[in-house]
């Protein structure tokens, strides 16, 4: 990105920003994935600036030894915002000891399927008729998304980076 001044983590000051955006983008600073309700406004994050403009959120959810990306929104793509995000995402995970990083994006949501195929992640669940309970815990969800196409399932991402720890029995 020409201007670049990198990827910071989100603080206090960004707050406002962040919950407004995500709001714009989600309808609410509620974001549902795989059962469960995430208040946005108490997630970590990372933002990404240019010229000392605020151009990108991602917040993510650790749980154990896995990243879950709930948030990423370029607000300007395609630039290269959501890439350089994600690969700050990777940073944290790593720092953390994560060895997989996932994200949820919806069936109807092309550009979002195309850009996690882009950047190298990996479709790893289609979890069929999931809108239908994330509807129960967020009912803005509406029933019909990008070029008409009807939201019914919930699509899987991940990119792993490292080893699956080994479970015993």
């Amino acid at each position: 990105m020409a201007g670049d001044s990198g990827d910071a983590a989100l603080v206090e000051a960004d707050r406002r920003w962040a919950a407004d955006l995500v709001a714009r983008y989600f309808g609410s600073t509620a974001v549902v994935s795989r059962g469960v309700s995430h208040d946005t406004c108490s997630l970590p994050g990372l933002i990404a600036r240019a010229n000392g403009r605020r151009i990108g959120l991602l917040q993510y959810r650790q749980a154990a030894d896995q990243l879950e990306i709930v948030v990423l929104i370029a607000c300007r793509p395609p630039q290269g915002i959501g890439r350089c995000l994600l690969e700050a995402a990777k940073s944290v995970a790593q720092s953390q000891a994560c060895w997989r990083l996932w994200l949820i994006t919806t069936n109807d949501n092309r550009p979002a399927l195309a850009f996690c195929r882009a950047v190298g992640w990996r479709r790893c669940a289609i979890h069929r008729g999931a809108v239908a309970a994330a509807r129960r815990l967020k009912p803005q969800i509406p029933r019909i998304g990008h070029a008409g196409i009807p939201i019914e399932d919930e699509i899987e991402f991940e990119f792993l980076i490292g080893q699956r720890p080994h479970v015993r029995d």
